[in-house]
């Protein structure tokens, strides 16, 4: 009975501690990793939700660019962070899915180290080329590489993203081998198709709309089940003839697994309150970003679980590899 009633009253303590920090939370400045460089993605939403978030909570949001190692170095600080409210990261499919089949240890688990406070938002990619290749189709882009038997190359923002897992799925849907060359991040690994150092590569919408409509970059196709409303003459992947291959890059917001119960809870409403906003959708529409439903962080828990039974054993079966 002694040690029901110390549980119980330790119990308590505990959560009325998490209750006084969410009264008292935000006092100070709140950090956010981002993952990515400065122009990508990850990087375009974190900034456009920390300044909602900022201006909801009434501190500032610092946005602090970690890149490098596949996202590897920011989830494992993001898991390491102290769990009080004042550490929160960008997270998305590559890296709590796609990188659990290319490493043999990332540094975290995300079942286990991390909270899903939210997934906001997806993104396709798009198939680009350099204006100067005669490919009009995927067909064309599939017919290139097989001549060059494996010296075809797609470039990338680093091992473990999008673009790189569209080059893999490219490849086991076609059966052609292609060179991946991974770069430290987004913009450089775009600026290799631009300047024709690659042949082609597979990137987030937003990140190369304005360079295809000025004509520095020919697309292909898109990587979404749904026709893109940029381009709505770009077939999809599937039009093209490619079954089962759609790439929609769910990306969202994180913090370390400890967080108190309170925190986690108005964060989550914070988050899915941002991207009800209709003038937070016209923003992310007009960047080429799909906002999702809402979702609580036991969904959003249960959504990775499936996505990585569907990703994991294509990954392995690659044979694609970060170590």
């Amino acid at each position: 009975m002694m040690l029901s009633r110390r549980a119980a009253l330790a119990g308590g303590l505990a959560l009325s501690a998490g209750r006084a920090r969410a009264d008292t939370w935000p006092s100070h400045p709140i950090r956010m990793i981002v993952p990515y460089a400065p122009g990508a993605t990850g990087d375009i939403g974190g900034r456009l939700y920390g300044q909602e978030l900022g201006g909801s909570l009434g501190q500032t949001v610092v946005i602090d660019n970690k890149t490098g190692a596949g996202g590897t170095i920011a989830m494992a600080e993001l898991a390491r962070a102290a769990p009080d409210g004042y550490t929160l990261g960008v997270i998305a499919q590559g890296l709590l899915v796609y990188n659990l089949g290319l490493y043999k240890d990332p540094g975290y688990d995300p079942f286990k180290d991390l909270i899903i406070l939210s997934i906001s938002f997806s993104v396709a990619n798009v198939l680009i080329v350099h204006p100067s290749n005669p490919a009009k189709t995927v067909a064309d882009i599939v017919e290139q590489a097989r001549a060059r038997k494996g010296d075809f190359t797609f470039s990338s923002g680093g091992i473990g993203t999008s673009h790189h897992m569209s080059g893999v799925l490219l490849e086991m849907r076609s059966g052609v081998t292609m060179t991946h060359v991974p770069y430290r991040a987004t913009p450089a690994g775009i600026q290799a198709v631009v300047n024709g150092e690659v042949a082609m590569g597979m990137f987030n919408m937003p990140t190369v709309v304005s360079l295809i409509r000025s004509g520095k970059l020919k697309a292909i196709a898109v990587t979404s089940e749904q026709r893109a409303a940029q381009f709505p003459e770009l077939p999809t992947m599937i039009e093209a003839g490619f079954k089962d291959f759609v790439v929609d890059t769910w990306l969202g917001f994180g913090a370390p697994a400890a967080l108190p119960r309170p925190l986690v809870t108005r964060l989550n409403g914070e988050f899915n309150r941002i991207t009800e906003q209709p003038e937070m959708r016209r923003k992310m529409t007009d960047q080429g970003i799909a906002c999702w439903p809402s979702r609580t962080p036991e969904e959003a828990m249960k959504f990775l679980r499936q996505d990585s039974d569907f990703w994991l054993p294509i990954i392995k079966a690659s044979g694609a590899t970060a170590e």
